[in-house]
C-alpha cells in the first residue's frame, strides 16, 4: 500500500505543480502586455497634445494683428487644435488606467521632444547648415537622450498591477506610509508657500516644487479616477462609491492650483526654464508618490530598480539640453530708448519718424553735438535780455540771461 500510495500522491501533485508555473508567466506577459498599451497611450497623447498646442499658437501668431481679439475662434486651425489637444489629454488619461504611475509620469518628456523638432522643422529664419549644427547640436543631442531613456523607462519600469476598485483604493488611502508621505509633504507646501507669499521668494525653484507636491497629488488620484471607470467598463461598478468622488475632487482642485503657480511662474520666468526645471521636479515627486501610494516598485529586483532610475537620468539630461538650446524672449521695455525719441530718426523706422516731431532735441544722461544738426533740431533758446542801467525809479526786467559763446 505504501508503495502505491507514493506514485499516486506523486502523480497528484504534478498538475498542481505544473499549473502553479503556469500561471506566473501568463500573468507576468498579461502585466508586460498593459505596460506596453499603457505606455503607447501615454506617448500618442502627449506627442498629440504637442502637436495641438503648436497648431493653436500657430493661429495665434497669424492673428495677431487683427482687430478682434478672437478672430481665432472662426479658423479651422485653432479649433483642429483644441479637437486634437482633447483627443491627446484622452490618451493620456487612459494611460493611467492600464500602467504603473511611475512608468506613465517620466514618460512626459516626449512632449518637450515633440514641441523641439515642430520647432525645428517650422523654423522661419534662414540659416546655413554650419550655423544649425552649431545652434541645435544641442537639441539633437538632447533628443536622442531622451528617446533612450523613454525606452529605458518602457523597458525597466515597475510590473505591478492591481485592480482599481474602492475597496484597495481606500486600503491605500488609509495605509501608514501614504499617510506619513501626506504629512511630510503637507509640512513642506506650507512652508514654502509661507516663504512665497510672505517672505517674497520668487525664486523658481520654490514655484516649481510647489507645482510639483501639487502635481504628485493629482498624478495619483488621475490613476484611482481612471481605474475605477476602467473596472466598471470591465462590469464592476466602482461608480458608486464615495471615494471615487473623493479622488474626482481632489484631481480637480490640485489640478486647478497647479495651473495657476504654473501662470504666475510663467510671469516671472522663461518657458524653457520652467519645462526643464518643472519636468525634473515633477517627475521625481510623482515617482516617490506613486511609489508610496500604489507601491509600485513592491518586489522589484535590484537591477530593474537602478535601470529604470537610469532612464530617468537620460531623459532629465536629454530634457534639460533641448530646453537650454531656446532662445530667451527679449524682454519688453517699458520706457523710452534713446534712439527712439520722438522726431529721431534711427535704424528701426528706416529714416521714417514714428513718433511726431517736436521742434527740439532731448537727451538723458548724455551730451549731444548739435553743431552740424539740422535747423529743426537745434536747441531752443530764450530771447536774450541786456542788462541795462537805468533811473532808480525802472522797473528791472523779472529775469536775466546772459549770452554765452561755444568756447564757454
Amino acid at each position: 500500500m505504501e508503495g502505491g500510495n507514493s506514485p499516486g500522491v506523486q502523480l497528484q501533485q504534478l498538475p498542481l505543480a505544473t499549473a502553479a508555473v503556469s500561471v506566473q508567466p501568463h500573468t507576468d506577459s498579461f502585466s508586460y502586455k498593459e505596460n506596453l498599451i499603457g505606455a503607447l497611450l501615454a506617448i500618442f497623447g502627449h506627442l498629440v497634445s504637442s502637436i495641438a498646442l503648436n497648431l493653436q499658437k500657430y493661429s495665434h501668431i497669424r492673428l495677431a494683428g487683427s482687430k478682434d481679439p478672437r478672430a481665432y475662434f472662426r479658423t479651422k486651425t485653432w479649433w483642429s487644435g483644441l479637437v486634437l489637444l482633447v483627443l491627446g489629454e484622452l490618451g493620456v488619461f487612459s494611460s493611467y488606467a492600464f500602467a504603473p504611475l511611475s512608468l506613465i509620469v517620466p514618460l512626459s518628456a516626449v512632449s518637450v521632444v515633440a514641441s523641439a523638432i515642430i520647432g525645428i522643422i517650422f523654423i522661419k529664419e534662414k540659416w546655413k547648415p554650419k550655423e544649425f549644427l552649431r545652434r541645435y547640436v544641442l537639441s539633437f543631442v538632447g533628443c536622442g537622450l531622451a528617446v533612450v531613456g523613454t525606452y529605458l523607462l518602457v523597458t525597466f519600469g515597475p510590473n505591478s498591477h492591481e485592480k482599481m476598485t474602492a475597496e484597495n483604493i481606500t486600503r491605500h488611502l488609509v495605509s501608514w506610509p501614504f499617510l506619513l508621505y501626506t504629512l511630510v509633504e503637507i509640512i513642506v507646501f506650507c512652508l514654502l508657500l509661507y516663504f512665497y507669499k510672505e517672505r517674497n521668494a520668487n525664486y523658481i525653484v520654490i514655484i516649481l516644487l510647489l507645482v510639483a507636491l501639487l502635481g504628485s497629488m493629482t498624478v495619483v488620484t488621475v490613476k484611482a479616477v481612471a481605474g475605477m471607470v476602467l473596472v466598471s467598463i470591465q462590469g464592476s461598478l466602482q461608480l458608486d462609491s464615495p471615494i471615487f468622488y473623493i479622488m474626482l475632487v481632489c484631481m480637480a482642485a490640485t489640478a486647478v492650483y497647479q495651473a495657476t503657480f504654473l501662470a504666475q511662474a510663467s510671469q516671472l520666468y522663461d518657458s524653457a526654464q520652467i519645462s526643464s526645471i518643472g519636468y525634473i521636479l515633477s517627475t521625481t515627486a510623482a515617482i516617490s508618490a506613486g511609489a508610496t501610494f500604489y507601491l509600485d516598485f513592491m518586489g522589484e529586483d535590484v537591477l530593474h530598480i537602478c535601470m529604470f532610475a537610469l532612464g530617468c537620468l537620460i531623459a532629465f539630461l536629454g530634457v534639460f539640453l533641448i530646453t537650454r538650446n531656446r532662445k530667451k524672449p527679449v524682454p519688453f521695455e517699458p520706457y523710452i530708448s534713446m534712439d527712439a525719441m520722438p522726431g529721431m530718426q534711427n535704424m528701426h523706422d528706416k529714416g521714417v519718424a514714428v513718433q511726431p516731431e517736436l521742434k527740439a532735441s532731448f537727451s538723458y544722461g548724455a551730451l549731444e553735438s548739435h553743431d552740424s544738426a539740422p535747423e529743426i533740431y537745434a536747441p531752443a533758446t530764450l530771447p536774450i535780455v541786456q542788462e541795462q542801467h537805468g533811473p532808480r525809479g525802472a522797473s528791472a526786467p523779472p529775469y536775466r540771461v546772459l549770452e554765452h559763446s561755444k568756447k564757454e
